[in-house]
């Protein structure tokens, strides 16, 4: 009898142990980044479909629209260059978009360049690349100090301070650009501290 018990309590331990791994494993819709709007496709062969033009819509609609024709690959950006995630899609509308209108297969990656509903679409679009590391001092004048900072290596010492008398605390890095920066553009970096000054975007250096 006791052998039986014993077994039974093995046996429940282990069952518990594999329902713990399974959901362990399993990841969530907010673990995806914002700008990463990827939903599960129709499985089957991608067969060219139409995809609208979708500049000047508002982004949520934008990508209703694209999954309503067969597009599931959704992605989007910022098209002023300032790393911001379109984490509500509501509040951000489309300026651009790749690939154009026209017939593509239906797997095809749609990247959306959007700016906030408040604001005016650039005239090229500033964001379609994402920050490569440099090995010298790139110039970072008028930049966000967040793409400034995906720039650079990951190791890099980073100062970054108020450029206003106000001396207050950059937060939000997206929301403040670039108006001084140490060591001087073209300089071989290697490890080399960084300092850089800044003001949010609207303000004078």
């Amino acid at each position: 009898m006791r052998m039986n018990l014993t077994a039974a309590l093995v046996a429940a331990a282990t069952l518990a142990l594999t329902a713990t791994a399974c959901e362990d494993s399993g990841t969530s819709p907010g673990d995806k980044p914002a700008a990463t709007r990827t939903t599960a496709a129709p499985e089957g062969e991608a067969k060219p479909a139409a995809l609208p033009d979708m500049t000047g819509k508002g982004l949520q609609s934008a990508q209703d629209q694209a999954q309503a024709a067969g597009f599931f690959n959704l992605h989007s950006h910022d098209a002023l260059g300032r790393g911001r995630l379109q984490a509500l899609d509501r509040n951000w509308k489309v300026c651009g978009q790749s690939p154009g209108p026209g017939e593509h297969p239906t797997d095809t990656k749609v990247d959306f360049a959007t700016v906030k509903l408040e604001e005016t679409c650039p005239p090229e679009d500033e964001g379609g690349t994402e920050p490569t590391t440099a090995s010298t001092m790139p110039d970072f004048t008028g930049k966000s100090v967040k793409v400034a900072r995906q720039s650079l290596d990951p190791s890099t010492s980073l100062t970054v301070t108020d450029a206003s008398p106000e001396g207050r605390m950059v937060l939000m890095e997206s929301n403040w650009q670039v108006c001084t920066q140490t060591p001087a553009v073209g300089t071989k970096l290697d490890g080399r501290p960084v300092t850089l000054t800044a003001v949010k975007f609207g303000e004078s250096c």
